[in-house]
């Protein structure tokens, strides 16, 4: 039997957006998977391979890493901005204790590599002129991005004292069908109305002048299998690749690909992350090019079948 099919990698936050999309890469490429969610599939229970469990009470968590053989983390599971703000004590407990709590099975399992996936908010906001890299400070302006730069730097300190071969990845606004945000669907919806057969409305709060950095979720869930799969890094900390946008830009670009769609802009500034980023050091040890979204919108307008169609608004 193979290392592969005796041993797992356990992924948390495995039913939420970019989890979904690792989940199945990481199956695809016939690798043992075990999707931890504190909610499993709807009501019906738990799926083969799926595990409900809170990531803030160590002792759920010990059982798994005891009984699936846990080989490596990827660590997603996180409160997000807008419900940590209005939760902070339990956000802390999700975000840095039950990080922490992860961090501290693997050091005890042996775990062979611990991969998480931090955000680019613990930049904090930077002039639209600077490209911001990974030796840049890390100022993080809201609970969120604070908890990640905490997380990073425990992730980084067992690293050096214990010998837990922990990697952090920083990614920036996440785009896909499928998203389900309440609080910024637009990076859902550039995709899922582009085949709309009636009027839709986008809503994107920002100044067409301003800049986002944004990127794909399939070519998130190749970035965290590629440091899943690497030798040893050579740093513990990478800036995910990404690209820069022009608000006004996007408009145009999504609007050009289907008439039916108007996108209406906010005056809001971009704050809170950077608007330029260098991610030459992923790129240098990994490759991993990235393809333009204006690519990604084109191809995703001459699919045969998207979410939205006149079937889904009548």
């Amino acid at each position: 039997m193979s290392v592969q099919e005796q041993t797992s990698v356990l992924i948390t936050g495995g039913r939420g957006f970019v989890g979904r999309a690792l989940v199945n890469l990481l199956r695809e490429s016939g690798i043992r998977v075990v999707s931890l969610d504190r909610v499993s599939i709807a009501a019906r229970g738990t799926a083969t391979g799926e595990v409900v469990c809170e990531i803030s009470d160590p002792e759920e968590l010990q059982l798994i890493f005891e009984k699936e053989q846990v080989e490596s983390v990827i660590h997603l599971a996180a409160m997000l901005p807008t419900a940590a703000q209005r939760d902070p004590v339990r956000a802390t407990k999700i975000n840095v204790v039950g990080s922490l709590n992860l961090l501290e099975l693997a050091r005890q399992f042996g775990v062979r590599r611990f991969v998480f996936a931090s955000s680019l908010s613990i930049y904090g906001t930077w002039d639209e002129s600077h490209v911001v890299s990974e030796a840049d400070r890390a100022a993080p302006e809201d609970l969120y991005g604070a908890a990640k730069l905490y997380v990073e730097q425990l992730g980084t300190a067992y690293r050096q004292h214990h010998g837990l071969d922990f990697v952090s990845l920083r990614i920036g606004r996440v785009v896909g069908a499928g998203a389900k945000s309440a609080t910024s669907a637009w990076r859902s919806q550039i995709f899922e109305y582009l085949r709309a057969d009636r009027a839709m409305e986008i809503q994107i709060p920002y100044a067409g002048s301003e800049r986002v950095l944004v990127v794909n979720v399939e070519d998130v869930a190749k970035a965290l299998a590629i440091l899943l799969q690497s030798g040893k890094t050579a740093h513990p900390v990478y800036n995910a690749p990404c690209e820069s946008v022009v608000v006004q830009d996007l408009k145009r670009e999504v609007e050009k690909l289907n008439a039916n769609i108007t996108v209406c802009l906010g005056g809001a500034a971009v704050v809170g992350n950077p608007r330029l980023l260098d991610f030459s050091r992923f790129q240098k040890e990994f490759g991993c090019p990235v393809e333009p979204l204006s690519k990604q919108l084109t191809k995703s307008s001459e699919r045969e079948s998207l979410p939205y169609t006149s079937k889904v608004f009548p």
